[in-house]
């Protein structure tokens, strides 16, 4: 949902980007298209909306727009990332609204303790209430992504993601969860979540899969009203948005969970499908009272969410009385049509009442927006509005009593965030989400046996919390980021040391003394929205090193548990075959210990916790059946919706068929070059150019390019040479190229460049290049550096980022020579080289 992408951050892009010719896979239902993307509001439901509105309340809000000057105003309708504005700005801007993207941080540190991000929360509330003439002090709300608890916060109790929490099938539970995330949230003085999702994810390639609650919007529907009481507390009781509660997002309004699998993608369905699968848990978080809706960064039928009147103002606002305010995604206005991120009056007249904003120009948001109100653009009429549902939010809240973050009453109170109570709710949580597949006599296991436990995802916090956790992406963070949490080895080693067996771990699965049972947990690595993204359901392709340790202890006799961590059902037929037992553990957060709690019998061979978990979406049979759902025709999974073993309820799984499918979509690389070689198919092409391997982190695992020496192909110094990477057919990356995402390259100069060197993608024929040759020429020779350049200077320039033949092309005139290392793609915020030079 909401990001920051540091410049520093230029890890390999683990994102399995689907090449031009698997654009889109829809379900037949899916294929019927509405002929215009205009919603016709006559057709949806009427919604109970909660609460209702309090006359004292409008009066106010009366008196204060009265009051507010237009700049004023516009101030309000905009949020600004926190890592792109200070507290000083605020005094000047009076911006409505702050929040943290998923990798900013107070004071620029990701792993602040509570008490910095308290005191920033008062430094940008004292800076909302700072005037010097008589005009209304209105106090600014910060909204963070407390997705699966405050999880942006070092120590706090992480929960479940939602697809976990989905197979749970526990509206009280639920409910409980809303709780605990809002008091965590509130004690570190924030105001406002972005959640609940309520995605009704149809495709599970899509990196967001595991924010849905499932495939079926009945379980939505259920878990809606649930969750938003959770966090505002229940509408008509004096709980309701009490300061151990939050303001509420119900997102992403609508449709996010249709778009083929792809992230911001298109989701292609008749008004009716819209309707009746993706509307899902809607009108009971209207019903709930929820405060905010988010607009989605998708499109439905070719128009952008941000944009689109018809559903914003028409079916949610008009129709389903909706009363709270409309929140934009990450920027997403800069993508409706027309419009820049910094200027965008067709998403307000659409019914967007606040942009989200990240990035240096939202001043320049602010100007334009201004000017457009002030001519007349932006009706005054719909500027107010917004404004006014913004301030009816804000005084619901009680954010104008309440005083100084740190004044409140939740605030500071920093011993509630992992508290025991706390915990406990989040392992009867992983209890309760945990699906067992298969099951051939061997759980539970006997706790006083010798066990061993391997897989490097047994001792990872990091990879069972998933994405979303302290970072967006969630990954490559040690366990010290997690002081509160119990790796899921822990919990073994504890329940198995307390009933005097023995407990020893190995990563690589080897033993010197053959245990009475294995353990074998791993899985997906974390990831978020884009890098998540896969072109088919094949779970670990390639050489499969999980299912070789499974293959590896079987076949030494030993019983093999397999604990399968991942956001979304994946092909694993094999790793069945090779397991005794399987458990779908999805990501169930900082309580490691609750999948103990239900492998194991008690001392006395009683079941202590039996399985509960059904499935909230379909398992594949093939690798290939990404759009899986019980209202399809020809309906095959693996194992179906609501699937799920217990102690009770045992079942057999025969011998499964591992046979990959001939021709199925391949990935297109977020690294195109990588450890000395290219992916299968992918291949250098060199003109006019000497190439040489040479040594960086391993042998001969980068290439030096030569242009104007003996070797080339011409051996010539003074005809334009080329080196490109070219892809076995054409490759989409036209989604990828709205500004967040560059080409990283990883190099070194060997020779200075003595002519001009462009940097170029090549599709159709044609070749656009940016100019390289600057910043070449200021790098410093013999030393491995970087620089990035976004997909947008490309696609501005006129390439067709649809059908890309070759994603570089580094051309070059005069003698050369350049060494890299590494090409790839990957987020950078503040382009390291703009468009070259």
């Amino acid at each position: 949902m909401t990001r920051r992408f540091p410049a520093a951050s230029l890890s390999i892009l683990a994102l399995a980007l689907t090449g031009a010719a698997g654009a889109q896979s829809a379900s037949p239902q899916a294929a019927a298209q509405a002929a215009s993307p205009v919603a016709n509001p006559a057709i949806w439901p009427k919604v109970n909306a909660q609460p209702k509105r309090d006359p004292k309340v409008e009066k106010r809000v009366d008196a204060l727009i009265q009051a507010m000057s237009l700049e004023d105003k516009v101030g309000q309708i905009i949020q600004v990332d926190i890592g792109s504005i200070k507290p000083a700005d605020v005094v000047t801007y009076k911006i409505g609204s702050v929040l943290n993207g998923g990798n900013s941080g107070p004071y620029d540190d990701e792993y602040a303790s509570p008490a910095k991000w308290l005191k920033l929360a008062d430094e940008f509330y004292d800076a909302s209430m700072t005037r010097s003439d008589s005009r209304p002090k209105v106090p600014i709300i910060w909204g963070t992504d407390s997705v699966h608890g405050n999880n942006n916060i070092v120590g706090a109790t992480l929960f479940p993601h939602n697809i976990g929490l989905g197979a749970a099938r526990d509206r009280d539970l639920i409910r409980k969860i809303g709780e605990v995330t809002a008091l965590e949230t509130a004690a570190a003085g924030l105001d406002w979540t972005f959640a609940p999702t309520l995605a009704v994810v149809q495709d599970d390639r899509w990196g967001r899969t595991y924010e849905s609650y499932g495939e079926e919007p009945e379980i939505a529907a259920d878990y809606a009203g649930a969750m938003i009481e959770g966090v505002q507390g229940k509408v008509g009781t004096k709980d309701f948005l009490a300061p151990n509660h939050l303001i509420a997002t119900t997102k992403h309004f609508l449709g996010d969970g249709g778009t083929g699998g792809r992230d911001q993608g298109d989701t292609r369905i008749s008004e009716q499908v819209l309707r009746d699968v993706h509307l899902g848990g809607y009108p009971a978080a209207i019903e709930a009272g929820t405060q905010s809706v988010m607009a989605s960064f998708s499109s439905w039928n070719g128009e952008k969410m941000s944009g689109n009147k018809s559903l914003l103002t028409g079916v949610l606002k008009d129709r389903m009385g909706f009363d709270g305010f409309v929140v934009g995604d990450w920027n997403s206005h800069g993508q409706v049509e027309g419009c820049t991120n910094e200027d965008c009056p067709q998403a307000i007249n659409a019914g967007l009442d606040m942009f989200m904003y990240s990035g240096p120009g939202w001043k320049q948001l602010y100007d334009n927006t201004l000017r457009e109100a002030k001519d007349g653009t932006i009706p005054m009429a719909r500027l107010d509005d917004a404004v006014r549902r913004i301030l009816r939010v804000k005084l619901r809240a009680g954010t104008f009593e309440r005083g100084r973050p740190s004044s409140r009453v939740a605030a500071g109170k920093f011993d509630v965030i992992a508290s025991a109570a706390h915990k406990a709710i989040a392992r009867q949580a992983v209890q309760e989400s945990l699906v067992l597949l298969k099951n051939e006599g061997v759980l539970p296991l006997k706790p006083n046996a010798n066990i061993l436990v391997a897989g490097k995802a047994a001792d990872s916090v990091s990879q069972q919390a998933g994405g979303w956790s302290i970072t967006w992406q969630g990954a490559d963070l040690p366990n010290s980021a997690f002081p509160n949490a119990t790796t899921i080895w822990k919990g073994i080693e504890d329940t198995v040391k307390a009933a005097g067996g023995t407990a020893t771990y190995a990563p690589d699965g080897t033993f010197a003394k053959k245990p009475d049972a294995a353990i074998v947990v791993f899985g997906e690595t974390p990831y978020a929205e884009f890098k998540g993204d896969i072109p088919n359901l094949e779970y670990s392709p390639g050489d499969k090193p999980d299912l070789a340790m499974l293959k590896r202890l079987k076949a030494a006799g030993i019983p093999v548990v397999a604990v399968f961590l991942s956001g979304r059902p994946l092909w694993v037929n094999a790793e069945l075959n090779a397991s005794d037992a399987f458990v779908a553990a999805f990501l169930p957060g900082s309580e490691g210990g609750g999948v103990a709690d239900v492998l194991f019998a008690r001392a006395d061979g009683a079941v202590a916790h039996d399985f509960k978990g059904k499935l909230s979406f379909s398992w594949p049979k093939r690798p290939d059946q990404y759009v899986l759902n019980r209202r399809d025709p020809g309906y095959d999974p693996l194992f179906a919706f609501g699937y799920g073993l217990s102690y009770a309820r045992p079942g057999k799984v025969g011998k499964l068929d591992e046979t990959r499918p001939a021709g199925m979509t391949e990935a297109t690389p977020g690294t195109f070059y990588g450890t000395g070689r290219t992916p299968p198919g992918w291949q250098f092409d060199t003109q006019l150019v000497k190439e040489t391997g040479v040594d960086r982190r391993a042998q001969e695992d980068a290439r030096l390019f030569t242009w104007g020496e003996p070797g080339g192909k011409a051996g010539s110094g003074t005809a334009t040479g080329r080196v490109a990477i070219v892809a076995p057919r054409p490759i989409d990356l036209s989604r990828e190229s709205n500004g967040e995402i560059s080409l990283v390259i990883q190099y070194r100069l060997d020779g200075k460049p003595t002519g001009p060197v462009t940097l170029g993608m090549e599709s159709g024929g044609k070749t656009v290049g940016v100019p390289l040759t600057q910043t070449l020429a200021k790098a410093a020779p013999g030393t491995w550096t970087t620089f990035a350049i976004p997909l947008q200077c490309f696609a501005s320039r006129g390439a067709d980022m649809h059908a890309l033949t070759a994603p570089l092309v580094l051309s070059a005139t005069g003698p050369f020579a350049i060494a890299i290392s590494d090409v790839k793609l990957d987020y950078v915020s503040m382009p390291m080289n703009a468009c070259g030079g």
